[in-house]
């Protein structure tokens, strides 16, 4: 069976798939056997002219993670299939995930994300058109920084967390080894942290999405099939809103405190042999900043 989807605006977008449900009605909804939607969050404006194609994704599943290598049923077209998407899906709705670099001279022409699970297949459909323009404030108020108010006065002028990451960007490991990755993050500390608000029998669901703000910073799967542990645990990247802890986006969540001297340290192990691309995410809640490391595991 062949499903396509396509979404509009970035403000569609949020509308369409900022789905928030209580913990009861998550309780009600699929863990499993549901398919992606992949979603073109819009368009931004470099300084050297070109775009930049924004796309995140929708996976209607509450527990299943699913991965789908580059080919026919994960593709960007035209000049793919490969354009730098992920291959390793986490549950529930994923913003601004990954961007698609377009000269100044793109004008209308159209990039097609292609993606084929549960056999369905959802396309998202990227142009420059006027009412796909994103930017800064918009991100923000979809991620649910400003919370129930959308956005707050210190959100107009909050910088994105500056990220590096010590050592190679590519590394060599066994199965079995573990991998230290050192990332080294800032922040202007705007927005001020806040904590999520305690779960309310009184008060069931909400209606916008809302999330913990404050400096944080996670490593997770980007590319890779096989189960990979952290150590520590990472905080969620996914919009888990239920009332099971780990998520920003749910009940009570408070940001920890950064470490000291901005270092973040955690041990990657790989259960399988292969290729994986570990992203890192500094996040403040209203902006965050990527990066990567590519990992050969050997058996």
């Amino acid at each position: 069976m062949s499903r396509t989807f396509r979404f509009g605006s970035a403000a569609t977008v949020a509308a369409a798939l900022a789905i928030v449900p209580s913990s009861g009605l998550a309780q009600q909804s699929f863990a499993t056997g549901q398919p992606i939607a992949p979603a073109y969050e819009g368009w931004e404006r470099n300084d050297d002219g070109s775009f930049n194609l924004v796309f995140g994704y929708m996976n209607r599943n509450w527990e299943e993670v699913i991965d789908v290598p580059v080919g026919p049923d994960n593709s960007i077209e035209p000049d793919g299939p490969d354009q730098g998407q992920p291959t390793h899906f986490y549950p529930r709705r994923n913003r601004f995930v990954f961007r698609i670099r377009v000269p100044a001279d793109f004008g209308d022409k159209e990039l097609i994300w292609t993606l084929t699970t549960h056999g369905q297949t959802g396309r998202a459909y990227a142009s420059l058109r006027r009412d796909y323009f994103i930017d800064d404030l918009v991100i923000q108020a979809n991620y649910g920084a400003g919370g129930a108010a959308a956005t707050t006065p210190e959100l107009a002028d909050n910088q994105a967390p500056r990220l590096e990451i010590e050592g190679a960007a590519e590394r060599t490991t066994k199965v079995g080894e573990p991998v230290t990755l050192v990332a080294v993050s800032t922040d202007d500390g705007k927005p001020r942290a806040r904590a999520m608000p305690p779960s309310n029998p009184r008060d069931p669901g909400r209606i916008t999405t809302d999330t913990a703000t404050g400096h944080r910073f996670s490593w997770f799967v980007y590319r890779g099939a096989g189960a990979v542990t952290f150590d520590p645990p990472q905080t969620k990247v996914w919009e888990d809103t239920r009332d099971t802890g780990g998520s920003p986006w749910s009940p009570g969540w408070e940001t920890p405190e950064a470490p000291e001297d901005g270092r973040w340290i955690a041990k990657a192990t790989f259960a399988e042999p292969g290729t994986y691309v570990l992203r890192g995410i500094a996040h403040d809640g209203g902006l965050a900043t990527m990066t990567a490391v590519t990992v050969t595991v050997t058996p």
